[in-house]
């Protein structure tokens, strides 16, 4: 889907540079960009999307034809303002009997005119391939305030990229000003009020299921992905390696299954053997947030989950049942947990592993934080056996949000910015870049990656372990 996004996403950004070359002279760009707007909004709904930028062009073109051919022009005046309403006058009409029409067509139409349109598709794709490379996004000239604002919720892991000037300045030459709230994924899916945002960004396919059902949105996008780690320190990985939990190498690993029984058995860090580096009378647990709110808890419990249910994906009430007492142990022994993946890391980077030897977190939020500068020498990541690919998706719930949704997924500019902050896109080179740029050891190659249970599972698991903090 992401590949097919890919190349409407160009189609459509080459025929609007066509239609820009064929009547610059005419109208603003911001005419002609909002035509192209609105012949995709017509098409929006329509499930094939092989041949949606030939009717966009022919409807962008046919109505600017229309207008030249009257007469109607921009003054000068309107189009040093870039007006955008203007541009959007009249078409409402046109469109609707430009979708009649096509939808009489589809209905009549044979087999043999749905095979020429397909051979009509596969010409322009092949002349859209020598097309020369779209140049390089210039920035909108000085005193311009035609951006569009959207608004959204995001996990909080996510606000540094968003926060990042480069990332507003790559926006701003898409026409977009993003102004972002910060939640857990699970609030976002279950308790934040999504009527004021164009768009929802939680970590995970399943928070962003959810919002889909809610709000009847059948769009979504992924524009980068990453996998869970944990972010501790050498001492702790070192004394942790003794007690054959943590596999020293390269990329240090730590084993959720002696883990699991360590916790199972109350085990506390002064009971470990030949430890001098942190003889504490509190049992060993990783700190989360709380799994009733975020998603990277919900992800843990995935994990926990599938190793106590012997390796195998949990499945069917039995199952269950059977796993629930075991991953509750490992969130109500922590105390107070926060609502969002943020707390738990900003306190590791602060206060050192006195309070949080152990913390459960994006790789994303360890790498950006070694390119900020903010990693100490003494700390290191841990990647859990086995994890879980967090896959950040974005649930457009307007226009301006699903243009966004596609520049993340799309635009070169703003996914290599994504792998500054740590977030892995479908470019591995990118990602590799920056980690071997900064020298983070990060895992190249994820092989002990599992897949989260079905979405009704996974909200069973999470009121079961709700249920066991009364």
């Amino acid at each position: 889907m992401v590949a097919d996004t890919v190349r409407e996403e160009q189609a459509i950004r080459q025929l609007r540079d066509r239609l820009v070359e064929n009547f610059g002279g005419t109208y603003s760009v911001e005419h002609i960009e909002a035509m192209v707007a609105a012949g995709r909004q017509r098409f929006a709904g329509h499930p094939v999307r092989t041949f949606i930028p030939i009717l966009v062009e022919r409807y962008a073109r046919q109505q600017l034809e229309a207008k030249a051919s009257d007469g109607v022009g921009e003054p000068d005046a309107v189009r040093a303002k870039g007006a955008k309403h203007k541009a959007e006058l009249g078409t409402g009409r046109w469109a609707a009997a430009f979708g009649e029409k096509w939808s009489g067509r589809r209905r009549l139409a044979s087999v043999a005119a749905v095979v020429g349109v397909l051979v009509v598709v596969t010409a322009v794709t092949v002349a859209l391939a020598v097309r020369k490379p779209d140049p390089a996004p210039q920035s909108a000239p000085p005193g311009t305030s035609s951006l569009t604002l959207v608004r959204g919720v995001v996990g909080s892991e996510k606000m540094s990229f968003f926060q990042d000037p480069k990332v507003a300045e790559v926006l701003a030459r898409n026409g977009l000003k993003v102004e972002v709230d910060a939640a857990g994924s699970r609030e976002i899916a279950t308790s934040v009020d999504l009527g004021k945002y164009g768009f929802a960004f939680p970590s995970s396919e399943q928070a962003a299921e959810r919002i889909q059902r809610q709000r009847n949105v059948n769009a979504k996008y992924i524009p980068f992905s990453s996998p869970m780690a944990i972010a501790t320190f050498t001492p702790i990985a070192e004394l942790l390696a003794k007690a054959g939990v943590v596999h020293q190498g390269p990329v240090p690993t730590f084993d959720m299954a002696p883990y699991l029984r360590m916790v199972g058995n109350n085990t506390r860090w002064d009971q470990l053997g030949d430890n001098t580096a942190y003889s504490v009378r509190k049992n060993v647990l990783i700190s989360t947030t709380d799994p009733r709110s975020s998603n990277s808890a919900a992800m843990y419990l995935a994990i926990a989950g599938y190793v106590a249910n012997n390796n195998t994906i949990v499945q069917g009430a039995s199952a269950e049942q059977d796993v629930i007492p075991t991953v509750s142990r490992l969130f109500v022994g922590q105390g107070y947990t926060q609502n969002s993946s943020e707390g738990p890391f900003d306190a590791y980077l602060a206060a050192g592993m006195g309070p949080t030897p152990l913390v459960w977190i994006y790789e994303s939020q360890y790498v950006d934080a070694t390119v900020r500068g903010q990693i100490k020498p003494d700390m290191t990541l841990l990647y859990p056996s086995p994890t879980i690919l967090s896959r950040h998706t974005l649930v457009p719930l307007g226009e301006s949000g699903d243009r966004l949704g596609r520049l993340l997924s799309t635009d070169p500019d703003l996914q290599r910015l994504a792998a500054v902050h740590g977030f892995r896109t479908g470019d591995a080179a990118r990602f590799a870049a920056v980690a071997a740029e900064h020298k983070v050891p990060v895992a190249t190659d994820l092989v002990d990656v599992i897949t989260t249970p079905t979405f009704d599972t996974l909200e069973r698991l999470l009121d079961g372990v709700g249920k066991s903090y009364n």
